[in-house]
């Protein structure tokens, strides 16, 4: 193949290379990838998200970068890749959840309402004078049975759901990390210190409460809240980086010894 025939395939939203692939959607993933780094953790007790702000300056306020969003009173997103893609996926959620409420009287459950914004996703992988979206979503939510939902999805339209997850920069290496360190049995506030120490992992370092915000969706309660910075200074105040966790295992063998 030649260098013109390549760039075809390159330029073209909706056409197969002949390997199988859609350059298009690898090229969204790649957007979500260089977004900031986006943390799921679900435990019986409800699903926690965090994410990381990246505030590039001290005169951005923090609270206009919005990477939480409230979709319904049970039902949350949070997303990585470019804002704006974001932005319209989170508003589609929203319109999905109100037309639920308002043509069956139930809220919507959180399987079905990453079904249908994935679907708009996937519809951008094969129609032409449009790109894919270069965002992803985590979705978290407690259905009407209680159940707790996190679900992840990508600018191919694909829905995974999981027990703890990353998306956005640096994702591989929070998923390792999430592999090793995740409990089942955490309550939520165990699942807000696990998903803030994956946030850090990238640093090995404390994130500070202007960088990061996270909110929680109760099983008891059914509802969405989102940390205040007394909260979330609270609990980042408990929490240990992971090198300074490794350095005070070290202290307790030495201790031993």
């Amino acid at each position: 193949m030649d260098g013109h025939d390549q760039m075809a395939y390159d330029r073209g939203t909706s056409i197969f290379s002949p390997d199988g692939r859609l350059y298009q959607v690898e090229y969204a993933r790649e957007a979500v990838k260089r977004g900031s780094s986006t943390v799921g953790v679900k435990t019986p007790s409800g699903v926690a998200l965090a994410v990381d702000k990246r505030v590039t300056s001290d005169l951005v306020e923090g609270e206009s970068v919005e990477k939480l969003h409230a979709i319904d009173d049970h039902l949350a997103a949070a997303s990585a890749g470019h804002v704006a893609d974001g932005r319209r996926l989170v508003d589609e959620l929203r319109r999905d959840a109100q037309v639920n409420r308002l043509r069956y009287g139930e809220s919507i459950d959180a399987k079905t309402a990453t079904r249908h914004v994935s679907d708009l996703v996937q519809a951008y992988t094969q129609v032409g004078g449009a790109r894919p979206f270069g965002a992803a979503l985590l979705v978290a939510g407690v259905d009407a049975d209680g159940t707790p939902r996190l679900y992840e999805t990508d600018p191919s339209g694909t829905v995974d759901g999981w027990q703890a997850v990353a998306v956005g920069a640096h994702r591989g290496e929070i998923r390792e990390f999430l592999e090793a360190a995740y409990d089942p049995d955490l309550d939520l506030d165990g699942a807000i210190a696990l998903a803030l120490r994956a946030i850090s992992v990238p640093d090995d370092e404390r994130p500070s409460a202007g960088r990061v915000a996270v909110a929680t969706v109760d099983v008891e309660t059914r509802t969405v809240n989102v940390l205040g910075d007394d909260a979330l200074a609270d609990h980042l105040d408990e929490l240990a980086a992971p090198g300074e966790t490794d350095a005070l295992d070290a202290d307790d063998d030495a201790d031993e010894q």
